[in-house]
């Protein structure tokens, strides 16, 4: 039976190659997963990229892999979020997503393809740190939507759009306190958002309830002891 850990604590980092995975996730790839990140972002009532410090990081979060948020560009947010055991996490390191719309209303496939690749061709660096160690190199983790995909998977006629980027699937992580940093930046200054910039961190409760119930526990034990003594 695995001990609990204390709130606060923070435990063994598992090895590097050990932490991330292309691998699919109940029978989805990576690319489906972005695009699903993407639904996620566009359904919430306010965008998560745009969450200040972590109080909506459990927004519309269901199935067995949790969503992490970038921005916008325009800040550098440090987050605080309690994850339950048990999640992969999807983390966008920097990425963009081409639809259709007003003005683009009669764009195929291939083009939204060819508009949201453009950025993503010219990464200037790159860098994820969990618990204070580098994530390899991330430019070997660059993933593409499957093809393109309906904004509302259940509705033929809704917005087709592509998603391209850099992006990282965690494997579960182990319960207790974690830290991932993110910076990472374009360098295409002829296109939109062609110098956008990445800089944010979250940290992690893994397993958030049962550290609750530590800090609880142990309040009480000491408590007892105090009136026996």
């Amino acid at each position: 039976m695995q001990a609990d850990v204390p709130a606060g604590a923070v435990p063994a980092s598992p090895p590097v190659g050990d932490v991330l995975t292309a691998d699919p996730v109940e029978g989805q790839s990576l690319g489906a997963w972005t695009a699903q990140w993407w639904r996620w972002v566009l359904a919430q009532p306010m965008e998560p990229y745009l969450d200040p410090d972590g109080r909506f990081c459990d927004l519309g979060q269901d199935g067995p892999v949790w969503f992490l948020a970038g921005t916008d560009g325009s800040f550098k947010p440090k987050r605080r979020c309690v994850v339950p055991e048990g999640k992969y996490l999807l983390l966008p390191v920097i990425n963009m997503i081409y639809m259709q719309s007003r003005e683009l209303s009669s764009a195929s496939c291939k083009e939204l393809q060819s508009d949201v690749a453009v950025n993503n061709d010219h990464l200037a660096s790159a860098v994820v740190l969990l618990d204070g160690k580098p994530l390899g190199d991330i430019a070997m983790h660059r993933v593409r939507s499957d093809g393109c995909f309906r904004l509302d998977p259940d509705d033929a006629s809704s917005t087709l759009a592509a998603a391209d980027g850099y992006w990282l699937m965690l494997r579960p992580l182990p319960r207790g306190r974690h830290t991932i940093s993110v910076g990472a930046n374009y360098a295409a200054p002829g296109s939109a958002h062609g110098v956008m910039q990445q800089s944010f961190e979250y940290e992690l409760d893994v397993g958030g309830e049962a550290l609750l119930s530590y800090v609880v526990n142990a309040r009480n034990s000491r408590g007892l002891s105090n009136r026996r003594w």
